[in-house]
């Protein structure tokens, strides 16, 4: 099986000098990489450039290489087309079918998935034809990524900013790995929350866990390779924000749950995989608390905090809303998995055993998926996405049928 063909379309952004590195983790990463840059995108980034890097030869013309049929066999061939950075004018082109150029007639011709990562500015982004454009494409079956929130061209900042492209990778890698199958969440919004709650005892001391967020994160991840809208309330976290996403921070138990419950408003599925911490100080000390010669510190009286994802379970924000929720286990990890399943009321529970050197900040994972029926998916060791595509596999069948 020769390597996997990828076609990297891009327009004329600012933004196409980040496209480099996309290229880079692309072809690194065993993929044969062809570019088709517009005439507008050689304005920031040369066709030698593209030449190079590649290895193959980058031309934006139909007319170039004719007896080849580029306009037609680049698409033909091809098993994943993204464009970054995709403009507005290529989001538009794209949904009405123009074919001027290489680029857009290789859109036409091809057959396997196409990944679209917008950038341009926040006006451009917002406005009614943008957003109907965008509509039109993903209802085509094409998997267009929310642009990232940050510094655009100029001081402008906000809502328009191309994606890391290492995340846009891991999106492009995501798809690839489902072949043709169809982006069973397209058109779902999907919450997901990650990482670990800090329960401030003083400006200085928490109480908190050992979680990295980075079962959450692949969760979000191979969700938006998988069509979905998400939201990603992350707790605490140093990770990398994930291409497509709507990231939400918060620090405590409470800001969590405050977060999580207004995403869910409009939400088809809620995960809750961060770790909510149970407890939190009932006091907190506004200094500084000092350590004094002879004496034992004084106790720490705690308080519970809000049980989130059993009131997610219990108020579920619209019908046919499905709640995944994870358990974090010490010992009798499937006996207490299965209390708490029937406990929090959730349709699903992923149970997995945790320990110092076992789950929490590694790169892989094994647990168990307990469902309410009273199913049970054993999913092996192996990388945090491999269990993040699991969970999607149990969770879609259960959206069959209901209204996105």
């Amino acid at each position: 099986m020769g390597k996997p063909k990828v076609v990297l379309g891009v327009s004329g952004g600012i933004a196409a000098y980040k496209a480099c590195e996309l290229l880079r983790r692309l072809t690194e990463s065993g993929h044969e990489v062809r570019v088709v840059p517009t005439a507008a995108s050689l304005n920031f980034v040369g066709e030698a450039t593209w030449a190079a890097l590649s290895g193959n030869p980058a031309s934006t013309g139909v007319w170039e290489s004719v007896h080849e049929v580029p306009h037609v066999r680049i698409g033909q061939s091809a098993d994943l087309v993204v464009v970054a950075p995709a403009t507005a004018d290529m989001l538009a082109k794209a949904a009405h079918g123009l074919a001027d150029d290489l680029l857009t007639n290789t859109l036409l011709t091809a057959r396997c998935p196409v990944v679209f990562a917008p950038a341009m500015h926040t006006e451009m982004w917002e406005h009614p034809a943008t957003r109907e454009n965008v509509a039109t494409l993903r209802r085509r079956g094409a998997l267009v990524i929310e642009p990232a929130v940050g510094r655009l061209t100029g001081k402008d900042t906000g809502k328009g900013r191309l994606p890391d492209p290492e995340e846009i990778f891991e999106v492009c890698r995501g798809v690839l790995a489902r072949g043709a199958a169809a982006p069973d969440l397209a058109g779902r919004h999907v919450v997901i929350s990650a990482g670990g709650t800090r329960e401030p005892l003083d400006p200085v001391r928490y109480l908190g866990n050992r979680s990295s967020g980075k079962q959450g994160y692949a969760l979000a991840r191979t969700a938006v390779a998988r069509g979905a809208r998400v939201t990603l309330v992350a707790a605490n976290t140093a990770l990398a924000d994930p291409a497509g996403v709507d990231l939400v921070r918060v620090g405590t138990a409470v800001q969590l749950r405050e977060a999580v419950l207004e995403a869910a408003k409009d939400a088809d599925v809620v995960v809750m995989a961060a770790a909510v911490a149970d407890f939190r100080p009932a006091a907190y000390a506004s200094g500084k608390i000092k350590k004094k010669d002879g004496q034992e510190p004084a106790p720490v009286a705690l308080v519970r905090n809000p049980d989130v994802l059993a009131e997610v379970s219990a108020q579920r924000a619209r019908e046919g809303q499905v709640v995944v929720g994870f358990a974090a286990e010490t010992d009798e990890v499937l006996a207490n998995g299965r209390a708490k399943l029937r406990r929090k009321g959730c349709d699903l529970l992923v149970v997995n055993e945790v320990g110092e050197s076992k789950t929490f900040g590694a790169e892989e994972n094994e647990a168990v998926i307990l469902s309410s029926d009273g199913a049970e998916v054993q999913i092996p060791y192996g990388p945090k996405e491999a269990l993040a595509q699991a969970v999607w596999d149990q969770v879609a069948p259960r959206l069959a049928g209901r209204r996105a």
